[in-house]
């Protein structure tokens, strides 16, 4: 692939945007902030959807490199962005998952979890933003191919997936008490 056509790709402004909000949620990961589950919720709903779509509009690319790009997210940062959105989630965590390779072999629900879908979704996108800030046109070419193909392979539909506990937790639990975990609880949510 030539120059001229990598910079165009990487400095799309498709990309610039998915960037854009991928930082954001990154930083709001990573924070700490002292916010209550509402107020993370709230803002796990507000951002999660615009990375989905901006993700959807990242133009297709090819590969210059052979191999994986340089991995940033070591796994304490993985583990610490883990745990403080268990923690903000609480007994919330966990729902019902029918959108799971396991469910086809299950005459069971599967249990998911919103703290641990999130954080794999921020593995891959601050790996990403990572590689963004070096400005280093080949590596952001080729991360962005691997960012485009783990959204397209992985952690896109997590995403969708956890979009649905968010809701209910924002929508029905919030007005109604626990009636929103009574229905997931009873698979009524699936």
């Amino acid at each position: 692939m030539k120059r001229a056509n990598i910079d165009k790709i990487v400095y799309d402004k498709n990309v610039i945007d998915f960037v854009t909000i991928a930082v954001e949620v990154c930083l709001f990961l990573e924070k700490n902030e002292p916010l209550t589950r509402e107020e993370w919720v709230d803002r796990l709903l507000k951002m999660l959807p615009l990375l989905y779509v901006k993700a959807l509009l990242i133009p297709e690319t090819v590969p210059v490199e052979e191999g994986i790009p340089a991995i940033f997210v070591q796994e304490e940062d993985y583990a610490r962005v883990l745990k403080v959105l268990s923690e903000v989630m609480g007994e919330e965590d966990v729902y019902l998952d029918v959108f799971m390779e396991d469910m086809r072999y299950s005459d069971r629900p599967v249990s998911s979890f919103i703290s641990e879908n999130i954080a794999d979704i921020y593995q891959d996108i601050r790996n990403f933003v990572s590689v963004y800030q070096f400005g280093l046109t080949e590596q952001m070419n080729d991360a962005l191919y691997q960012c485009r193909e783990n959204f397209r392979l992985y952690w896109g539909q997590k995403l969708v997936n956890v979009l649905r506990p968010l809701h209910a937790l924002k929508c029905f639990s919030l007005d109604n008490g626990n009636e929103a975990a009574d229905l997931l609880e009873e698979g009524l949510w699936d």
